[in-house]
């Protein structure tokens, strides 16, 4: 029996599940339109416990985010994690932010997936998938323009969700954009992707792991 705590700060959404087998058993998570990890994720960490009679000795792994997404919540969501497999002496696994995002959706298999996440002013974080999760461009930031996922658009149905899909919608105008409304990154989705890295093995050196911020973090002169 593998049970899998996972953590997901990597946006405004603070959320925490824990999984059987791949099989989601609870998650508390709260998107307030704040950054409130800090004082949110070690209380719903202790309250899923609770809720689901299960000891915290009794978890073999812990799954993070890793990014892309806010500096800020990705070091606490990364340290929470660390922390977590030192004391109980398991396992860290990682989960890509935006592959997570894209399993919270289902579509045709010739359809195409483009998870994207909010960079400031009109850049995103985005990745590309088919309609069977599998990965069709890495990751990158990119500025938004009325040219952007033109090759994939031309094609058929392409989807887009996320914080960052927002940006998009008054630019790339296409009869195939389809924008759904009310996604993020949530631990809901983790579930099924950290056991399936548990099963092979897949985890972290968690001395040396660092999230994945795709951009370097910029600390910007007040101007008063």
């Amino acid at each position: 029996m593998a049970l899998i705590l996972n953590i997901e700060t990597a946006t405004k959404n603070c959320s925490v599940s824990l999984a059987k087998n791949g099989q989601l058993l609870a998650c508390k998570e709260l998107n307030d339109g704040g950054y409130s990890h800090g004082e949110n994720l070690h209380v719903f960490i202790e309250n899923l416990l609770n809720e689901t009679s299960v000891l915290i000795s009794d978890i073999v792994a812990v799954a993070v985010s890793k990014g892309p997404g806010s500096y800020t919540g990705l070091r606490i969501g990364v340290s929470a994690a660390k922390g977590l497999c030192f004391i109980l002496d398991v396992p860290l696994i990682s989960v890509d932010t935006l592959r997570s995002l894209s399993a919270s959706v289902e579509v045709q298999k010739n359809e195409i997936i483009v998870p994207l996440l909010d960079a400031r002013r009109m850049e995103v974080y985005s990745a590309i998938f088919s309609g069977s999760n599998k990965r069709l461009r890495e990751t990158q930031a990119e500025v938004i323009d009325e040219n952007s996922f033109k090759e994939y658009l031309q094609k058929g149905k392409v989807y887009f969700l996320g914080d960052g899909a927002e940006k998009c919608k008054e630019i790339v105008q296409h009869e195939n954009a389809i924008f759904l409304d009310g996604y993020f990154p949530s631990a809901k989705q983790m579930a099924q992707i950290s056991y399936d890295k548990y099963k092979i093995g897949d985890i972290e050196d968690v001395a040396y792991f660092e999230p994945f911020y795709l951009k370097d973090f910029l600390i910007t002169k007040s101007k008063k």
